[in-house]
């Protein structure tokens, strides 16, 4: 029965080193790490590696719940999971732990308040890039494939194949078609 922590942050510019001190304190003796987003389960290999080592009987640490997940479908499925393999989950800053009724109610509720803050961050984001937009400072790609429909028609009108233009231009042969199509 042994204490497994996972440690992660959401990009690589940011630093997990504290998290894993407090884990390995706590008594972990293995902690598994990674800089991914915890907005989705999918892609995170130290998580999954994580999940496999873990036996029957072992608790899996991790200093706060927003670590393991910030979605609460991929909480309350990731418990699910843990609970029929008999692994109870450990979350420091909360004070939770699976294996008391009280522990999974708490635990319900603060993966409720991981997802808003979640959706509340992509809002603003989302408000930001607007903001950016309409005062002309965010303006996406420069478009590449309509910069060069006058060399794309010439160089077809010289008999030179869609493909054969596209990579004499640098650019996809869809992006070829979709410049035709502005005509």
């Amino acid at each position: 029965m042994a204490i497994v922590g996972y440690a992660r942050v959401s990009s690589v510019d940011q630093d997990h080193t504290t998290q894993v001190e407090r884990l390995q304190a706590a008594g972990c003796k293995r902690v598994f790490s990674e800089k991914k987003s915890g907005t989705s389960k999918q892609g995170r290999d130290a998580l999954d590696e994580c999940l496999q080592w873990m036996r029957e009987g072992d608790t899996l640490a991790v200093t706060k719940i927003d670590r393991l997940a910030r979605s609460a479908r991929d909480l309350h499925n990731m418990v699910h999971e843990l609970e029929e393999r008999e692994i109870s989950l450990m979350v420091l800053d909360q004070a939770i732990d699976t294996r008391t009724p009280t522990g999974k109610a708490f635990l319900g509720m603060l993966a409720i308040f991981a997802e808003f803050e979640t959706n509340i961050r992509k809002e603003r984001q989302s408000e930001g890039i607007a903001k950016a937009k309409a005062e002309g400072v965010y303006t996406g790609r420069k478009p590449t494939a309509k910069a060069k429909k006058a060399q794309i028609e010439a160089l077809l009108a010289q008999g030179m194949s869609k493909p054969k233009v596209a990579k004499e231009l640098g650019i996809c042969v869809a992006s070829v078609y979709n410049a035709l199509k502005e005509a």
